[in-house]
């Protein structure tokens, strides 16, 4: 299809593939040879052959040594079957199928044009905010489109400028009286498109203005003919445009009010990889432990390459470069206050771009005397697949808040985050009663102590300060059959533990003490292990809570309690790969000892030997319902059911290593018996 012959879908469905598409008939376009060239700075690769998987897969890999996977069809539109369509038309179909406040022009493949569903061709009586660039920068522009930011958003193919053929459908469709506004990011191919494009539409009597962004903060202020490159911080400037256009501002002050907010904001960015375009390979530009600051959004080189460092440290340089007094690319100084975006690029996780702002906040205020009227953290403008971020700082001022505030449509900008700021508030956690409740009698009988008082108070020590020790093994050991952080869970509740006996546990009474240890670990200690040794305390106190003198045969009792507790709440047994098979043959042992009349000491130290000998025992066992051989699933009758996280491992993993949760009862176990012998061999004469 020609840009001659660009409707545009109504919600109404067709017949035709694209089924159920939004389009409305347009005027005519004349015939025209579009200019299409690529962003400044662009160091795109050859293009290589694409080798083709079977129809079924969802993943093209280029040939070469190391492939570039992404879950998309054929990036250039040849395949059978999928419409013959680009990744770009692609995304756009699944944008506008996704929210019905947009459509988009008819015209692909080379009109790639979103706008709004509820602006009628050549009646709109606002303002039109237009803006756009070359794809992969998702979700701009298109996921910007909306009432109160853009108007239409124009896409080129990955990293390429759009043709001034789809600049100009942008503009005749969403155009009325009023006129619009073209936002620009500053590349050469983007100039010239666009200016073209603005230039044409003035000769066809449409009224145009245009505004290029260029906040880069990594290139110097006059580097070149071109200047900066325009990065996230033409969102801030898209939304402060589209909000002075909504509230029904000439097109004169619309420009006004985004050439403005495009003087006061500054951006630098920092990958930790460089960005894999569809159908092509790895870049291997950055090394495992290498970043590069001032990385451009298309790949381009930035201004350093340095050693991978702590956010912390990364944000200060960032923060750093935007606002030296010496470079002054944006006029802020102490006492001002400003607006803080902090732009993910493509693959990094809202918890890394989270810590980010959090340093950036505290830095801004203490290092910059500067304070944060608005927060924005997520994913803005990307750069396909790349790791890092980048931080983008506005100048605030009455109106320009005014416009961030104002009500928007758009898909993709924040919701949640108008209105003045406060400075979070650190709410005191409420102290579990037991110990907020604790008498000054209570208290001073727990400085008291009698001789089971001592014996139990060594016994936890002993076992809190063995897990302490062997933290790093029961890490190593999670980290070949879970996640590798047994040891480190394990660790907060042995140091909280520690503390707590100091102050709230009346180790007089074992019963409430065992009952304090759970409220302990519950506090500090996250996931499944810290409700499972809440539970096993829990049943213990109800175990020992009636028992004024407690012997041997009640901690026998306890634990048998708490194995059934766990078992019944967890769903484990014996053979499961969990803490259990360090438990139960310690019960076990510890049982039948102590009817056959052994000396309680014997009876426990044999028990804690069986507890060592069961979690080493783990090794040996294999999960029977989720079992993963080398070359598939599989379903092994004679395998020893597993249970947590070791379900889901591989069967030669699994004997690469005993189950940690098991280990560590094992050791808290033994280290508690051998600290009651050593008590008890001291204490004769």
């Amino acid at each position: 299809m020609s840009p001659s012959d660009v409707p545009m879908r109504t919600s109404s469905k067709s017949k035709s593939h694209r089924r159920g598409r939004r389009r409305r008939d347009l005027a005519p376009l004349p015939e025209r040879k579009s200019i299409s060239s690529a962003p400044l700075h662009l160091c795109s690769p050859t293009p290589h052959r694409v080798v083709l998987l079977p129809v079924t897969s969802l993943l093209f890999r280029a040939p070469m040594a190391t492939r570039g996977k992404k879950l998309i069809n054929d990036p250039n539109g040849n395949l059978m079957g999928f419409g013959g369509t680009d990744v770009v038309t692609q995304f756009i179909e699944g944008l506008v199928e996704t929210y019905p406040g947009l459509q988009y022009l008819d015209g692909f493949p080379e009109v790639k044009v979103v706008l709004r569903s509820d602006v009628k061709v050549g009646t709109y009586d606002k303002v039109a905010v237009i803006c756009g660039g070359g794809s992969g920068h998702e979700p701009a522009h298109g996921g910007f489109v909306g009432q109160g930011m853009l108007t239409a958003a124009v896409s080129g193919d990955v990293f390429t400028s759009p043709p001034v053929d789809s600049i100009l459908a942008a503009i005749r469709a969403v155009t009325g009286p009023k006129g619009c506004l073209l936002v620009v990011t500053n590349y050469t191919g983007d100039r010239l498109n666009f200016g073209l494009a603005a230039e044409e539409a003035k000769s066809e009597g449409y009224r145009v203005e245009m505004v290029i962004v260029g906040d880069d903060c990594a290139l110097s202020q006059n580097q070149d003919i071109v200047g900066r490159r325009g990065l996230a911080g033409t969102i801030l400037v898209n939304k402060v445009a589209g909000a002075a256009a909504a509230a029904g501002l000439p097109l004169e002050e619309v420009a006004e009010q985004a050439r403005h907010a495009s003087e006061l904001v500054g951006t630098m960015g920092v990958a930790l990889s460089v960005c894999t375009l569809p159908g092509q390979g790895t870049s291997d530009r950055l090394g495992p432990e290498q970043i590069e600051l001032g990385l451009g959004i298309h790949g381009e080189p930035g201004t350093a390459v340095t050693e991978l460092q702590p956010v912390d440290v990364v944000v200060t340089r960032v923060l750093k470069q935007i606002l030296s007094p010496e470079t002054r690319y944006v006029p802020i100084t102490r006492g001002d206050r400003v607006i803080l975006l902090t732009n993910g690029l493509g693959a990094t996780p809202i918890m890394e771009l989270m810590i980010a702002t959090r340093k950036a906040v505290r830095e801004l205020q203490l290092e910059y005397g500067v304070a944060t009227d608005r927060v924005y953290t997520g994913s803005f403008m990307t750069s396909l697949d790349m790791q890092g971020f980048s931080i983008s700082i506005m100048k605030s001022d009455t109106t320009i808040l005014q416009c961030l505030d104002a009500s928007t449509k758009a898909p993709c900008w924040p919701a949640g985050t108008s209105g003045d700021r406060q400075k979070p508030a650190k709410i005191a956690v409420p102290a579990p009663p037991s110990c907020a409740m604790k008498s000054d009698k209570v208290l001073q009988q727990s400085r008291e102590l009698t001789k089971q008082g001592c014996i139990l108070e060594a016994s936890i020590e002993a076992g809190a300060k063995e897990i302490i020790r062997i933290k790093d093994s029961l890490n190593e050991w999670d980290g070949k059959v879970g996640d590798g952080d047994c040891g480190t869970t394990m660790y907060r509740g042995a140091i909280a533990i520690l503390e707590d006996m100091k102050k709230c546990y009346p180790m007089n009474d074992a019963a409430e003490t065992v009952n304090e240890i759970g409220a302990t670990v519950r506090r500090v200690m996250g996931g499944t292990t810290g409700i499972l040794y809440d539970i096993l305390c829990k049943a213990a106190y109800a175990s020992l809570k009636d028992t004024k003198t407690v012997e041997a045969k009640h901690w026998a009792n306890a634990l048998q309690a708490s194995i059934s507790a766990i078992s019944k709440y967890g769903g484990a047994r014996e053979g499961y790969r969990t803490m259990l098979d360090a438990l139960i043959p310690a019960s076990r042992i510890l049982r039948e000892r102590l009817e056959a009349g052994d000396d309680p000491l014997d009876a426990f130290i044999r028990s804690s030997e069986a507890a060592l000998t069961g979690a080493e025992y783990t090794r040996h066992m294999q999960a029977q319902c989720f079992v993963v051989e080398r070359e598939q699933w599989n379903m092994l009758d004679h395998s020893v059911e597993a249970a947590g996280r070791s379900s889901y491992i591989a069967a030669d993993k699994l004997a690469s290593a005993p189950d940690p949760g098991a280990m560590a009862a094992a050791a808290w176990y033994r280290a508690a018996a051998l600290s009651l012998k050593s008590m008890l061999c001291r204490s004769e004469p």
